[in-house]
């Protein structure tokens, strides 16, 4: 039961239907019973007919005539929540929520009773970050359900869910989920900060509010990680980090993150070590080929190709001998096309979209060699750098690596290795000085931190894991232990 400071009268029937423009879905059900006159007001979309009939308009029909009093009401009324002493804009707010507004005419009182019916799917297999090990649920558009999940998993008291309320216009409640003893307090307040500072009409989806809390909203790299599941979720704020779930998304939102983090997936801690390491290594390779890979090609072709072998520069140029355009023009098509079949496979049904990037992607990379507007060579180097985005396991570091790529490939056009070299110059120092939270993004190698690189570079057996990252400033920096006190040794690794 929850209580507020009510500083205006409770409105009537009449005057909700004022406030709610006439609303053809507000009812009103009066309720006479003996000489008390009693009001019950709610929408009949959002409410459960039942629980309302049941436990609400049954349930006051049938009591003595005496007891039909406000305080009688608010002490047995059988409904779990019920809201008292309010304000007219909770008022509207609750019943657009869900719940029933009891209003006693001779006490000029009322009562909210949460008999809402919301719209929720069951918890299903996740789908965006699909693994072979470990748990397979992922998040629903269901605040409730999604705090039930975390709280079945750490069953600890220092479990915290803060309640906040967000939008201007259309409000919507978040959670702000972290251990207690472990989330460093500056990192707590910097994200409550934040969240304080945004005003706007309405957060749609969690991606939205990711976007409103990042440090630098012109970088083309997500400085929060986005998941649907739950066990990354776990392992993250278990490490020190802050999460966020959203009201109506099914996504959750973890920070602070830094870059080797989106290569990072939670299978990973469920495959061998040596195994978890390796493929790691083959994430960050494909990444760097997908980044450079066309950009050194336009270099070596247009600037520099004395540095091909004879033998392999001989297949070029016949393969190259009937292309009509410069080698940065001839990416630039190839590149454009693969974003184009891409994105018409993400639009179109599931079934249709991926013949349609099968057979387009054949069919039309036949065509235009045989037509001779590009070169095997390069469909080949494309194919590559586009396999090699998808490996990343945070989808919005992919998309970030492709859009990466088009200015690299503009530089290797005009100045060849040299303007490789100035690109990854430009793009190193927007790294360093990007920050997720106040964090360093590329912690930790920038702040360098020896003992963190078991956990975002390589992987080692679990009994080196004794300890949890550095970078996010844990309370607690130990595993095992309920009970510990820094010494000045620990504080001076922090």
């Amino acid at each position: 039961m929850t209580n507020t400071l009510n500083k205006n009268n409770c409105p009537n029937y009449e005057k909700i239907k004022y406030i709610l423009n006439q609303s053809p879905d507000l009812i009103c059900r009066t309720l006479e019973v003996g000489k008390d006159c009693i009001e019950i007001v709610f929408m009949k979309n959002l409410i459960k007919a039942e629980t309302v009939n049941e436990y609400v308009i049954k349930f006051i029909q049938q009591l003595p005539k005496k007891d039909i009093t406000y305080s009688y009401l608010m002490k047995n009324i059988p409904i779990d929540e019920v809201k008292i002493d309010f304000k007219e804009q909770e008022i509207i707010s609750s019943l657009l929520n869900g719940f029933v507004y009891i209003y006693l005419l001779e006490e000029s009182k009322a009562l909210l009773v949460n008999c809402a019916n919301p719209i929720e799917r069951t918890i299903e297999k996740a789908e965006t970050e699909s693994l072979v090990y470990g748990p397979k649920i992922s998040f629903t558009e269901s605040l409730s359900s999604n705090v039930r999940i975390i709280r079945q998993n750490i069953n600890n008291s220092n479990l915290c869910t803060d309640e906040l309320e967000i939008g201007e216009r259309v409000k919507k409640q978040l959670r702000i989920i972290y251990i207690k003893d472990l989330t460093d307090e500056d990192l707590l307040n910097t994200l409550k900060q934040k969240l304080e500072n945004i005003k706007t009409d309405n957060i749609s989806d969690s991606s939205i509010l990711a976007q409103c809390l990042e440090d630098n909203h012109y970088s083309f790299f997500p400085q929060f990680i986005m998941t649907e599941l739950p066990d990354r979720f776990l392992y993250s704020i278990l490490n020190g980090k802050v999460g966020i779930l959203l009201d109506r998304s099914p996504v959750a939102i973890i920070g602070p993150a830094n870059f080797f983090s989106f290569f990072e997936s939670t299978e990973d801690i469920y495959l061998r070590w040596s195994l978890s390491t390796f493929i790691r290594f083959i994430r960050l390779l494909a990444m760097a080929g997908s980044l450079l890979l066309t950009a050194f090609y336009v270099a070596i072709i247009t600037f520099h190709f004395e540095l091909i072998p004879s033998r392999l520069l001989i297949i070029i140029g016949q393969s190259r001998s009937q292309v009509p355009f410069p080698p940065f023009l001839e990416a630039l098509l190839m590149e454009i096309l693969i974003e184009l079949l891409r994105e018409a496979g993400a639009r179109l049904p599931s079934k249709v979209g991926q013949t349609m990037g099968i057979v387009g992607g054949i069919v039309i990379g036949q065509a235009t060699v045989e037509a001779g507007l590009t070169s095997n060579i390069l469909i080949i180097i494309v194919a590559f750098s586009a396999l090699g985005a998808f490996s990343a396991p945070i989808y919005e570091m992919g998309t970030a690596i492709r859009i990466c790529r088009f200015p690299f490939i503009f530089l290797a056009g005009i100045w060849g290795l040299n303007g490789i070299m100035v690109g990854v110059c430009v793009l190193m120092v927007h790294l360093l000085r990007l920050t997720s939270l106040n964090k360093p993004y590329l912690a930790p190698l920038y702040p360098f931190r020896i003992k963190d690189l078991k956990y975002f570079l390589i992987r080692l057996p679990h009994h080196f894991y004794m300890r949890r990252p550095v970078v996010n400033r844990p309370l607690n920096p130990f595993r095992t232990g309920s009970k510990f006190k820094k010494t000045e040794k620990d504080l001076d690794e922090f």
